[in-house]
């Protein structure tokens, strides 16, 4: 039950009225071909239907079609009925035989029974008809008017990052549009416990909405709701409050009444406006409507910044892309305001964008109908960066369902309220918390391949965008850990002096609890003094020569280039060059090797500008074996290579 327009403040189809009046422009020249009696009922449904009264038409309508009648105006009449008043699956059957009649039908009915066929989960022909209404709408002014195949399975993949549950404070009524206003939340009930006035709509055959309270404690519901305030709630609809953080400042949405007055738009319709309000001498008072409003629009849905200069709202004021649009507009000082703003295509459709919440990390979370979705209004996230707004996310189930899921807000511990009319409801529209799913990555940092850790390390964690979220030194035992949202995309970045910098994409599971990731640094920046070792330093365990020369091969060039940069870097270094064999071969044999490729070393050192003074050449043989793999001895391969070394030791540096 959501459909309830700037009369009856189930605001988020609202902007839906204007389409409304036009469709029922047309239908007032229809006469259906019946008897007078029966034209008589259809002129009562008429009359109705025009005032927007869906359930009365409703049964007129029902009952000439129960007798038979078939007419495209009559299915469309009772079709949207249905629509506009939420109860998709009732508009699916009368849409479906609306189509069935096979006449040409306006766009607008495809892109319907798309999504009252969703309600039902019918998918496959919902997709259908949605592609139908985009080949017939296209729209070159609507960047997101594209029609994605694939877009179910992305939503699929998006879906399980929270946990949704029901509240305590959902009535068989309408129950939606929360506010966080400090340790409490304010919401939107057409409840008659605790109502001001007992005063239906004859859109829901409700009672007209105020705004109840309730207390929070750990995010948790516990207290029983009672109407927040009788200087705000009239005998018409108040709904979706925005509260400044000192608690004195509130926006809300009305309908146009205001100091016991109602003003009515050309057409004679009452449309909806955001109103400012001031909490003084321990009540709600000073009730203003914002400048930007007019008789002839509805605006509705604020939420602030949290900077609290910028107020987002959702309007069909002249100049949209269609249905109802998201707007903002720059709060300046004295009670005045700039001028507003639309959000652009990149949010807005030709179709519905409402109940905007901007979060504190900077994150827009809205509804929108004209995005592709699972049903209804599905709510979706759009994060704002360098002032201008990614593309939106399907936030995926549970958050979204087949129906209409919206007014998501959310606190900085990553928990929250939603309203939606899913199936197995309390009432109409009702209100649920919901926790954004967690998880953990942790490691260990350590430098290269070896078991040294590095507790000095920074590391840090940016998200997908390479925005930083969080960083820290290492402790004494180089251990990190970061709390991530589940099925999200993370870099985890560590850096420390005189190693490199790693950047590693990570991409968190929901099925665990836990994830280790441990990091190895290599070092970039060495210690050197006397006795220093430079092969070691830059892992140079062998310079490999083919059998029997000592010409430097392409790839112990490459080596030794590390070694010429260093010297090249410290000129007053001088090392020893020392050769070393292993034991098979005699001893002779061995020396002569291994004194040539040393001499061969210091000559292609020298040939890339190192001054021979500076170098000396040493062959060792087989004489400064570093394991037991002496002669008669078995050893495997790879001991004998230990043996077959190539060392490069400082011998002076100042």
């Amino acid at each position: 039950m959501k459909y309830s327009p700037q009369i009856e403040f189930h605001l988020h189809d609202s902007f839906k009225i204007k389409i409304m009046k036009t469709i029922y422009v047309i239908l007032s020249f229809f006469l259906f071909n019946i008897g007078f009696g029966q034209s008589a009922k259809i002129a009562v449904a008429d009359k109705k239907y025009a005032k927007y009264a869906y359930i009365d038409a409703i049964k007129i309508y029902e009952k000439i079609a129960e007798k038979g009648y078939e007419s495209a105006k009559l299915y469309q009449k009772i079709g949207n009925s249905y629509y506009f008043n939420g109860e998709l699956e009732k508009a699916a059957k009368w849409y479906g035989n609306l189509f069935n009649l096979n006449e040409e039908i306006e766009a607008e009915y495809y892109f319907r029974y798309s999504q009252a066929l969703k309600s039902i989960k019918d998918y496959e022909n919902a997709n259908k008809y949605l592609l139908l209404f985009y080949q017939k709408n296209k729209s070159t002014n609507d960047s997101n008017n594209d029609y994605d195949a694939n877009y179910l399975s992305k939503i699929e993949e998006n879906s399980g990052k929270y946990f949704l549950d029901t509240t305590s404070i959902n009535s068989e009524y309408l129950d939606y549009g929360t506010a966080y206003f400090k340790d409490k939340i304010v919401f939107t009930s057409a409840r008659k416990k605790g109502a001001l006035y007992q005063k239906k709509h004859h859109w829901t055959n409700q009672n007209f909405t105020d705004l109840y309270i309730v207390t929070l404690e750990n995010d948790s519901i516990v207290s029983a709701p009672e109407n927040f305030s009788s200087t705000i709630n009239t005998k018409f609809n108040e709904s979706s409050p925005a509260f400044a953080k000192d608690g004195k400042t509130m926006y809300f949405t009305r309908n146009n009444y205001l100091n016991g007055k109602k003003r009515k738009a050309d057409n004679k319709t009452t449309w909806i406006k955001i109103y400012k309000a001031t909490f003084s001498n321990n009540k709600w008072g000073n009730v203003v409507e914002l400048p930007f409003n007019n008789d002839n629009y509805s605006t509705a849905h604020p939420s602030l910044s949290a900077d609290e200069k910028t107020l987002y709202f959702s309007s069909d004021m002249p100049g949209g892309y269609g249905g109802a649009d998201i707007y903002k507009v720059a709060i300046k000082e004295n009670n005045t305001y700039g001028k507003p703003e639309n959000l652009g295509t990149i949010i807005n459709t030709t179709n519905r964008e409402t109940f905007p919440f901007m979060a504190a990390n900077g994150i827009l979370y809205f509804a929108s109908d004209g995005l592709l979705g699972l049903g209804g209004l599905d709510i979706f996230e759009s994060n704002l960066i360098n002032n201008v707004f990614s593309t939106p996310i399907n936030l995926g189930k549970p958050i979204n369902s087949s129906n209409d899921d919206f007014s998501f807000i959310i606190n900085t511990q990553k928990k929250g309220f939603l309203s939606s009319n899913r199936a197995n409801g309390k009432g109409f529209d009702d209100i649920y918390s919901f926790t954004k799913c967690s998880t953990t990555v942790f490691g260990i940092i350590k430098e290269g391949d070896s078991k040294f850790i590095l507790p000095n390390a920074k590391v840090s964690l940016l998200d997908k965008n390479n925005n930083l979220i969080l960083d820290y030194i290492l402790n004494k035992n180089a251990e990190y850990a970061f709390e991530i949202d589940c099925k999200e995309e993370y870099y985890i970045r560590v850096s420390n002096i005189e190693y490199e910098t790693k950047e590693i994409p990570f991409k968190s599971n929901i099925n665990r609890h836990k994830t280790e990731l441990n990091i190895n640094l290599d070092r970039t920046v060495f210690p050197i003094e006397i006795g220093t070792d430079l092969a070691k330093l830059f892992n140079i365990s062998i310079l490999y020569f083919d059998l029997d020369k000592w010409n430097i091969r392409p790839d112990a060039a490459y080596e030794l280039e590390k070694i010429i940069a260093v010297m090249e870097e410290y000129p007053t270094m001088e090392i020893a060059i020392n050769s070393h064999t292993d034991s098979r071969q005699t001893h002779e044999y061995n020396e002569l090797l291994s004194s040539r490729r040393a001499k061969s070393t210091l000559e292609y050192m020298v040939e890339k500008g190192i001054n021979p003074s500076r170098l000396t050449a040493n062959g060792y043989g087989e004489t400064k074996l570093i394991n037991e793999c002496s002669n008669d001895v078995y050893c495997t391969e790879e001991a004998h290579q230990l043996n077959r070394r190539s060392e490069f030791i400082v011998t002076k540096i100042e």
